[in-house]
């Protein structure tokens, strides 16, 4: 019975896996045929590159940033969604609307958001008066064009993580709470005692989830940086060396290298933030 959707997943995704495995070590490159084995030498190549360990550190950037953020936005935004108010339907399904959204529609919905000319964002700022004239904003200095293409996919990911969040609030008796507040602790007591500590796997889930999105980002930065090095990222500078470059076995080992450094973040994320939770 289960014997179709096995070999539907092993073509999918088993066999894609070993082939990138294996071509990662071989000298792959329309231009200079024929392909043969090169060990690590593809790897020691793209290490050399400065553009690739531009974009590895920038990727970092890009997790630590996706990550945080993801997490402090769909925690706040599950707690006030965990009360019951009125207009709570419409309010969460605005909530999950950009979780809906491809990633490329919101590069462009950003980038005239962005935009140096008639931007959204110019505008605000010009009419606060916090800045004189209308700037770019992508692009010139790396932290600032980081941080704004990371905001774009964290409003993509942080409704998976509010709903997360929010599923793990719904299932923390309502016992522990009318205790407390017999005990005399305030909402922030609340929150900071019982509520965060019972919602750790759900944070787990979500910091792994985030993480994993933020190391692969691509669309996002293709669409507002192009191939601009000041917010590259490890995916786009893989498409760049496959299909720009046309040099194969360098982008296998860059996708082989982004593949285990994703498994063993998301361990170390699970290690450390996840417990599980029993109530008595």
């Amino acid at each position: 019975m289960v014997a179709p959707l096995v070999v539907f997943i092993g073509a999918l995704a088993i066999y894609p896996t070993i082939l990138t495995v294996l071509e990662a070590f071989e000298h792959i490159d329309p231009l200079t045929p024929p392909n043969h084995f090169v060990g690590l030498g593809n790897f020691s190549q793209v290490f050399a590159d400065p553009q690739v360990r531009q974009s590895i550190e920038n990727t970092g950037w890009y997790a630590l940033f996706g990550v945080v953020l993801t997490l402090a936005l769909g925690t706040g935004i599950a707690l006030l969604l965990h009360r019951p108010f009125r207009g709570r339907g419409v309010v969460l399904a605005i909530v999950i609307l950009p979780w809906a959204l491809p990633s490329v529609v919101e590069g462009v919905i950003w980038s005239w958001i962005y935009n140096p000319n008639f931007g959204v964002l110019n505008s605000v700022l010009k009419t606060l008066h916090v800045i004189s004239h209308y700037q770019l904003f992508i692009g010139t200095h790396e932290i600032q064009t980081i941080l704004l293409i990371s905001l774009v996919q964290v409003w993509q990911i942080t409704p998976l993580a509010a709903l997360l969040v929010l599923a793990a609030l719904q299932s923390i008796p309502d016992e522990l709470y009318e205790g407390a507040r017999v005990d005399g602790c305030s909402w922030a007591q609340e929150t900071v005692r019982i509520t965060l500590p019972l919602v750790r796997p759900a944070l787990a889930i979500a910091a792994a989830e985030a993480l994993v999105m933020s190391i692969n980002i691509f669309d996002q930065v293709y669409v507002l940086n192009a191939a601009a090095t000041t917010g590259s990222s490890l995916m786009s500078t893989t498409y760049f060396i496959t299909f720009q470059n046309l040099n194969f076995g360098q982008g296998y080992a860059l996708s082989l290298f982004a593949t285990v450094a994703t498994i063993l973040l998301s361990l170390i994320i699970l290690k450390f933030v996840y417990k599980k939770v029993e109530y008595q």
